[in-house]
């Protein structure tokens, strides 16, 4: 009997990615689901982001259908309000005998950082001990971003094996920027794996040819660069090179469904007069050229979904059978999720074969 990587439960005590923050507006309540918790996240008067347990406890049904009213949540049901405590703080037919329930939402840490929310769904107070991954690009003006969402039938250890698996980039012969991958070095960190892959790439950004070939295959030339993949849970990082980085953040839906981002950025720092230029025009130029590569990482998305969300479906209906796995890299990040999943509530086991 061994755990089974394809069926643990998260570990709650870490940063999850549950919304850009450009999709929580103001005066609006966006419903998240992390790990089959639903959540509902809303801005108070002042911008700041908060996240209480999408239910009211009158009769149970979602906070997130109601509305926002002077920094409370009031349920469409009844018109109970709670405030970003989690406390109720208005019934609107309360007699003058009654006081006002003592029912308390559960309050969720989140942050706001790196143009993501951040949402911590363990035990609060282990909350400030640990730092979210981050994404210190998102605002230098020397990066070039795009992002797009992933959304997969499957469960999340299907996706973060997709990732860390750069065996598999024949299939993206048309989006990759990079092909023959050959693995180095894979050692597996309290907290992370980490994987070395040599390369054959295009991309390496020293002027304006080198950035069009990325777009122009004719113009391309190939040479190797190191290619660096990390799972630094429950998120994934790549670098090729000096001048390309890719993450992913993931937002576990539940056992069989994962939401994750994808973000990609292109260095311009091998445009060194760029650097000489006002912040404010650097700015427009960053903001101009946002989203530029996000229809390669659609395609790659589509090709990539297609395939995970097949394992899952095998998995489901042959929960005994285990892949063939040659990749160390991959056998690393199995040991890590079944390591990551508490204790408390133990991976699903399934007898191994003969």
């Amino acid at each position: 009997m061994r755990p089974d990587s394809h069926r643990a439960v998260i570990n709650p005590n870490h940063w999850y990615v549950v919304a850009r923050s450009s999709e929580l507006v103001a005066e609006a309540i966006l419903p998240v689901t992390l790990w089959e918790q639903p959540i509902a996240l809303f801005r108070d008067g002042t911008g700041a982001v908060h996240a209480l347990e999408d239910r009211c406890p009158h009769r149970h049904v979602k906070l997130s259908h109601g509305r926002l009213v002077q920094d409370t949540i009031e349920c469409a049901y009844h018109g109970w309000r709670f405030n970003s405590s989690g406390l109720c703080s208005h019934v609107p037919y309360l007699q003058d005998h009654q006081a006002v329930p003592n029912c308390r939402l559960r309050r969720y840490p989140v942050r706001e950082l790196d143009g993501f929310l951040w949402l911590f769904p363990g035990e609060a107070h282990l909350a400030s001990a640990v730092e979210p991954l981050g994404l210190p690009e998102w605002n230098q003006l020397d990066q070039i971003v795009s992002v797009t969402v992933i959304d997969t039938a499957s469960h999340f250890s299907f996706l973060i094996e997709n990732l860390m698996d750069m065996h598999h980039g024949h299939l993206h012969a048309r989006y990759q920027a990079w092909s023959d991958a050959a693995l180095v070095h894979v050692e597996r960190l309290p907290g992370r794996v980490e994987a070395l892959y040599e390369a054959k790439t295009h991309y390496k950004i020293k002027g304006f040819r080198s950035l069009v070939q990325s777009f122009v295959p004719s113009l391309r030339r190939l040479h190797s660069e190191p290619l660096q993949v990390r799972y630094i849970y429950p998120h994934w990082v790549s670098t090729l090179g000096d001048d390309f980085k890719i993450c992913c953040l993931f937002c576990p839906v539940g056992p069989e469904r994962t939401r994750a981002y994808l973000i990609h950025f292109t260095s311009l720092k091998a445009f060194h007069d760029l650097a000489k230029l006002p912040d404010r025009f650097r700015r427009w130029v960053k903001n101009r050229m946002f989203d530029t590569s996000r229809g390669l990482l659609e395609g790659l998305v589509k090709q990539d979904v297609l395939m995970i969300e097949e394992e899952q479906l095998f998995h489901r209906r042959h929960p005994e059978h285990r892949s063939v796995e040659l990749n160390r890299t991959l056998v690393e990040v199995q040991r890590l999720i079944t390591a990551e999943a508490p204790s408390s509530s133990p991976a699903p086991t399934v007898p191994t074969r003969a």
